[in-house]
């Protein structure tokens, strides 16, 4: 069965990201947000973003709310922080798990599609 994932790692912290807001857009056609989440204290969206019916191949976008996270955090940043939203586009092209993990710091993230 078809379904997206995610999960953040505070790379500055060396811990999970967790109380970091996700939101999930399919981008074919007319953009439409299909799943959000606030991750959890191992840094992990709860349930999966989309799943089951609502899940189709196409493009998708993933938007990580990195800014108000830091901010959170305690961690000082500039007015206008280098990093504030991270949107991470990529295609589905097959009915498959597709996990996208965040590695993020203040300046700096890293992704890739993981298991």
């Amino acid at each position: 069965m078809g379904r997206i994932t995610t999960h953040v790692l505070d790379t500055a912290a060396g811990l999970p990201a967790a109380g970091l807001k996700v939101i999930l857009t399919r981008l074919d056609g007319t953009p439409a947000v299909v799943g959000e989440a606030v991750t959890n204290a191992d840094g992990r969206a709860g349930k999966p973003l989309v799943e089951g019916a609502t899940f189709a191949t196409g493009r998708y976008e993933i938007v990580f709310h990195v800014g108000d996270y830091f901010r959170g955090r305690g961690v000082v940043l500039p007015a206008l922080p280098f990093l504030d939203l991270v949107p991470v586009r990529f295609g589905v092209t097959e009915d498959a798990h597709y996990h996208v993990p965040l590695l993020v710091s203040p300046y700096g993230y890293s992704t890739y599609r993981g298991s």
